[in-house]
Order: structure tokens, then C-alpha cells, then sequence
């Protein structure tokens, strides 16, 4: 499948405000999958000591599709809608941080998405040309108007 540009700014497909929004650059996508950046800045959220620890990558790996739901509900017409990571499997990162100044890519791959909001998708953060981390990372978007746990207080 051919992969395409996106031309819209981070903040257009990823639902976050402000220092929660990570991601510096939405690069390209296709049905499937999409490619996005970030640099380690000293104003990052998770910013201390010179580095950003490297548990911060599974966020990075969220927030990633995050803009891939984001980018497709745009093309749908729509709006970028809260999600959830509800877990992560084999999260494996090969460094403890990362430094001031890197630059790291985050791609992620849908595996599977169903009809009731639940998806799965492989992800992979490199800097450079070294893949530094994977993930498997499970998520759900609620439908439009889907109530979240406010709970029922009718007697």
C-alpha cells in the first residue's frame, strides 16, 4: 500500500493540549499504519536531567494513534475523539533514556480494529536507522455519545 504525506499540523489530529500533545511531526500514513516524530526538547512534559526516560516511549507509541485515528476521522470529515490505551504487550526498549536533542520515529501498524472501538497495533520507535523499541499496544475508541463510566445512580 502507497503511503502519503499528511500535511496537517500535530495538534488538528491528536485530541491532547498542550505540553500533553508529544508528538512534534505527523510525517505519512496509509490505511493501515502511519510515521510520526518527535524531539527531545528541555520543555518536554517528561523532560529531566537531560533526558526523557525510556518508559516514555510506549506514550509516544499512544499519542502515534492517536493521530492515525485522528487523520482518518479528518478524511471521514470528522474530529479527533478521546481514546484509551488500555495495555501494551511485550514493551521492549533497548535504552533506559533518551538524550537531549534525538530525534525519534514512531511508527505504528494496525493489526486489527473492531467494530465496538477495540484495536491493536504494532509500533516501533527508532532513532536514526536503530529500532530502540516495540510495542503491541491495545486500544479503544468509544462510539460518539458512548456514556464512560459514569455509572448508573438511578436507584
Amino acid at each position: 500500500m502507497m503511503r502519503i504525506v499528511i500535511d496537517q499540523p500535530v495538534e488538528e489530529l491528536v485530541p491532547h493540549q498542550g505540553r500533553m500533545r508529544l508528538l512534534d511531526r505527523v510525517l505519512e500514513g496509509d490505511a493501515d499504519s502511519l510515521l510520526a516524530e518527535v524531539t527531545v526538547r528541555e520543555d518536554s512534559l517528561f523532560y529531566a536531567d537531560g533526558v526523557v526516560g525510556g518508559w516514555v516511549g510506549i506514550e509516544y507509541m499512544a499519542q502515534a494513534v492517536a493521530a492515525w485515528a485522528g487523520w482518518h476521522a479528518r478524511k471521514r470529515g470528522g474530529t479527533p475523539r478521546v481514546g484509551f490505551l488500555l495495555g501494551t504487550r511485550r514493551y521492549e526498549c533497548s535504552r533506559p533514556t533518551f538524550k537531549l536533542g534525538e530525534t525519534l520515529r514512531i511508527e505504528v501498524h494496525r493489526q486489527f480494529s473492531a467494530d465496538n472501538g477495540l484495536g491493536q497495533f504494532d509500533c516501533t520507535l527508532r532513532i536514526g536507522t536503530e529500532q530502540v523499541a516495540t510495542a503491541a499496544l491495545t486500544v479503544y475508541e468509544p462510539q460518539p455519545g458512548q456514556d464512560l463510566g459514569r455509572g448508573n445512580t438511578d436507584g
